[in-house]
């Protein structure tokens, strides 16, 4: 059987984070995840200035894809705002391997199963063993489901269902636009251009609100990619987008059990306002890596629960509460 002083299950950007700060401290730490990295992930790939802070990366420094937007293209009904607001734009493929590889933990693909506890250890798939256990593992983080699941069940109306492709293509448009409630669809759409030739197009909504209009996600995604066309954004047609579904930030008061804890998405920490989920996952990752090392109690009070500035987040959590 394999040891370590903490598990974490989950190498996105909550689990490598977590994982790096805790190796800092001098912890073995070992990150298990079902995946190869570098693997294929959706997501608009949105980066914030505080998540590179916490992440100690210089824009310089980072050797990828990286791409920054100094205003943003806000698009309600007939209204655009364009917002000052220094933003940028990573490839997950290579962000999240980047991020992993930097850690310095050890790396195992595998696919957990069986979570248990043995005294004050866990074991996992009677394979590994560690003190202290970290769920990364997203919505479907199987630390969630064994460990938190039964008292801290998933509030279904933070649901959110989104249907995306990032793909190859030269852009003339390299600026980030957003489009809140267009065609009805409760919540927004994005397009989101990346450095060295890429472009990430989706759009997502509130899943209980979609099943109650008797539609889907997928359903707005002709009319969306049609604007796009309209307005010269884009140039293609054989597009083949898939989807995913996590949690906007809800109840956060039950992510720790003695040594064990939720970060990221399996804690359903994404903001209100943008659905941004990776400066929280960073931010819940360092945390979780300071309550191990230092004894303090975990609390994600101090997480990010809003991506814009006061001024746009207000305007867009009342579009998002009212339509």
């Amino acid at each position: 059987m394999q040891n370590a002083d903490a598990i974490v299950v989950g190498g996105g950007p909550a689990g490598s984070t977590c994982a790096w700060k805790l190796r800092r401290e001098g912890l073995d730490v070992l990150v298990l995840d079902r995946a190869q990295f570098p693997r294929h992930k959706l997501c608009a790939g949105w980066v914030t200035p505080e998540s590179m802070a916490n992440l100690e990366l210089v824009e310089d420094d980072y050797p990828l894809s990286f791409m920054s937007f100094d205003k943003l293209h806000l698009h309600y009904k007939v209204l655009t705002a364009r917002p000052a607001t220094r933003q940028h734009s990573i490839r997950r493929f290579e962000f999240d391997d980047f991020l992993l590889r930097r850690s310095g933990a050890t790396v195992i693909q595998h696919k957990v199963i069986d979570i248990r506890r043995a005294g004050s250890d866990f074991i996992i798939d009677n394979r590994y063993r560690c003190k202290y256990l970290v769920g990364a593992g997203g919505t479907a983080c199987p630390v969630y489901r064994r460990l938190f699941e039964e008292r801290n069940p998933r509030n279904h109306a933070l649901q959110t269902a989104t249907y995306e492709q990032e793909f190859a293509y030269q852009w003339d448009n390299g600026e980030c636009h957003l489009w809140f409630f267009d065609d009805g669809l409760p919540g927004y759409a994005w397009y989101v251009p990346k450095a060295n030739g890429y472009l990430n197009i989706g759009l997502g909504g509130m899943a209980e609100k979609l099943k109650r209009r008797g539609g889907r996600v997928q359903d707005y995604w002709r009319g969306f990619v049609s604007r796009l066309e309209h307005h010269g954004l884009l140039r293609v047609h054989d597009l083949h987008p898939t989807g995913y579904s996590y949690y906007l930030r809800g109840r956060s008061d039950l992510v720790a059990d003695s040594n064990a804890f939720l970060v990221g998405d399996a804690a359903g920490l994404a903001t209100h306002d943008l659905c941004e989920g990776i400066g929280p996952a960073v931010q819940s990752g360092l945390l979780a890596a300071d309550a191990i090392v230092s004894g303090r109690d975990y609390s994600l009070s101090t997480v990010t629960k809003l991506s814009g500035n006061s001024i746009v987040s207000k305007i867009l959590q009342r579009a998002f509460a009212g339509e």
